[in-house]
C-alpha cells in the first residue's frame, strides 16, 4: 500500500523526467503560455538556433503592452507598445504556436484565457514568464512564473529544471459572509502571515471556505499567492472546475473528457499525506479588506484603524511601516473609510472574470460615480459576455470607462497609468511603491469595494452601502 500523497506531489512525480544528484528534477511541461513581454526568450531560442518543440503545446497573447483603447495594430500610437505586440505574432507566425492577437474575441491577460479557453487543466504543469502565474494552480495544477533563459529551455525542450519546494496547507475555516470574496480571503492569510510565510513552499488551499468560494474566486486567491511568497497555489479541482472546464474550447473532447475526468478525480490531497507546514484562517471573521500601506501584507479589514508602528515590537518592520505610512500619507488610527480616492481601476488578472464584474455591477447599478473610474475586462470573450448580459451599460450609464482588454493599470506598460500623487482604488494585486505611476498611492480591494469606493469617493464598507438600499 503506497502513502497518502498530496495533490502536490502526485503532480510533481507525474512530470519528473529525471532528478540529479544535486536535488535538481527535470520536469515535463504540459503547456507554455507567453505574453507580449516574451521576446528575450524567442531571441535565447534564435541565438541558440533552436526551434520550438512543441508549439501545439505554446500559446500566446498580448496583454502586458495591449492598448485598452486601440483593437489594431494600425491604431496604436505608442510605437514601443506596437512593437512588442508585433513581435509576439511575428515569432507566432515563425513558430507555429498559437496566437490570439488583438483583433481576435480570445486575447486577454494570459492568466484569464488560459483557464477560459481550457488550456488550464487539473493535473498539468504550466508554465508562464510571469510571476502572477500561480493563478493557474486554482484549477488543480501546478504552475509558476518563469524566467526568460528559463522560457527559452521550456520553447526547446519542452521541458524545466526545478527544486522541488516544500509544501503548505493554508486550511480556511468557518464560512464566508456577505461581501467577502476571493480578494478578501488572499489578503486576509498575507496580512496574518506576512509576504514572505510562502517562501519555499507550494502551497494548498484547502477548507469549507476554499470550497464555497466559485471558480473566479479561488483564481483571484491563487493569483495572489505570489504575493505570499510562494510561486505555487493549488486548488484541488471539484465539480465547479469540471463545470468551468466542460466545453472550452482546448478542454478534451467525447471519450478524451469522460477519461480526464476520471483521472481529475482522482488528483485530490490523500486523506493522511502529510504537509511541511500547515496554516489555518478563520474564514468567518473575514471582512472585506483594503490595504494601507506598500506591500500586500499592509492589509486590514475595512472597519479596522490603521495600525500604529510604536506597536510593532520588531524594529524592522516597524520602520517598514512608518515609511509605508510617509508614502502613503495616512496617519496611525486613520480610518481608511474617511480617506478619498482620485481613481478606481477593476481590472488585472486578479480581477477581470466576469464574476468581478457581475459583483461589482450589482453595487454600481443606478448609482454615478464621484471620481474617474474605469473597467478592463480580462479577456475578448469576457467583455462580450458581459455586454450580453447588459454590464456594460451599468457601468457606462454610471459613468464608467468601459475597456478592451489588458493588463492595464495594473503594471502601466501600455500607458494606463494614475497621475503622479492620486491615490487608487484597485483590484490589482501589487501596492509596491509607484506601482501605477510615479508617487502614486495603490490600495488593494475587491472588484464591490473598488465599486463602492467609485460611487462614493472615498474607501468605503461595500457591505454598509449595499445594507442602505
Amino acid at each position: 500500500m503506497t502513502a497518502p500523497k498530496t495533490i502536490f506531489a502526485k503532480i510533481w512525480e507525474a512530470h519528473e523526467v529525471v532528478k540529479r544528484d544535486d536535488g535538481q528534477s527535470l520536469l515535463y511541461v504540459d503547456r507554455h503560455i507567453l505574453h507580449d513581454g516574451s521576446f528575450h526568450a524567442f531571441g535565447m531560442l534564435r541565438d541558440a538556433s533552436r526551434t520550438v518543440r512543441r508549439p501545439y503545446q505554446t500559446f500566446g497573447t498580448p496583454d502586458h503592452y495591449a492598448s485598452t483603447v486601440e483593437r489594431t495594430l494600425d491604431e496604436m500610437t505608442d510605437l514601443e507598445a506596437r512593437e512588442k505586440v508585433e513581435m509576439l505574432a511575428s515569432n507566432a507566425d515563425e513558430f507555429g504556436i498559437h496566437h490570439f492577437g488583438l483583433e481576435d474575441s480570445r486575447m486577454g491577460i494570459v492568466h484569464v484565457i488560459g483557464p477560459e479557453l481550457g488550456i488550464t487543466q487539473p493535473g498539468i504543469l504550466l508554465c508562464c514568464g510571469d510571476s502572477h502565474t500561480s493563478t493557474h494552480g486554482a484549477m488543480g495544477c501546478i504552475s509558476f512564473g518563469i524566467g526568460a533563459s528559463e522560457a527559452s529551455h521550456v520553447l526547446a525542450t519542452q521541458s524545466i529544471w526545478q527544486s522541488k519546494p516544500k509544501s503548505m496547507r493554508v486550511t480556511v475555516t468557518g464560512q464566508l459572509g456577505f461581501g467577502v470574496s476571493g480578494k478578501d480571503v488572499a489578503l486576509a492569510l498575507i496580512a496574518q502571515e506576512s509576504a514572505s510565510c510562502g517562501v519555499g513552499y507550494a502551497i494548498e488551499y484547502a477548507g469549507p471556505c476554499i470550497n464555497q468560494l466559485d471558480i473566479e474566486g479561488r483564481l483571484t486567491l491563487s493569483n495572489m499567492t505570489i504575493e505570499a511568497g510562494s510561486r505555487i497555489g493549488l486548488i484541488a479541482p471539484d465539480e465547479k472546475t469540471i463545470k468551468f472546464l466542460e466545453g472550452a474550447e482546448f478542454a478534451p473532447k467525447g471519450r478524451k473528457w469522460d477519461l480526464a475526468v476520471e483521472a481529475w478525480k482522482g488528483l485530490p490531497t490523500d486523506e493522511g499525506a502529510e504537509f511541511d507546514k500547515e496554516v489555518t484562517l478563520n474564514g468567518s471573521t473575514i471582512a472585506p479588506m483594503i490595504t494601507w500601506g506598500t506591500s500586500p501584507q499592509h492589509a486590514i479589514r475595512i472597519t479596522e484603524p490603521i495600525p500604529d508602528p510604536e506597536a510593532e515590537p520588531d524594529s524592522e518592520k516597524r520602520e517598514e511601516m512608518k515609511r509605508a505610512l510617509t508614502y502613503t500619507g495616512l496617519m496611525p488610527g486613520q480610518l481608511m473609510t474617511d480617506v478619498s480616492v482620485d481613481r478606481v481601476f477593476i481590472g488585472s488578472c486578479t480581477n477581470s472574470r466576469i464574476q468581478d464584474l457581475r459583483l461589482a455591477a450589482e453595487v454600481v447599478k443606478g448609482q454615478r460615480v464621484k471620481v474617474w473610474s474605469m473597467i478592463s475586462p480580462g479577456s475578448g470573450k469576457i467583455r462580450q459576455q458581459a455586454e450580453a448580459e447588459g454590464l456594460d451599460r451599468i457601468f457606462t450609464d454610471a459613468g464608467f470607462d468601459w475597456r478592451h482588454s489588458g493588463c492595464s493599470m495594473c503594471v502601466g506598460l501600455n500607458g494606463d497609468l494614475l497621475n503622479k500623487g492620486e491615490r487608487s482604488a484597485s483590484t490589482s494585486n501589487r501596492n509596491f511603491e509607484g506601482r501605477q505611476g510615479p508617487e502614486t498611492r495603490t490600495h488593494l480591494v475587491s472588484p464591490a469595494m473598488a465599486a463602492a469606493a467609485a460611487v462614493t469617493g472615498k474607501f468605503t464598507d461595500v457591505r454598509t452601502l449595499m445594507e442602505r438600499r
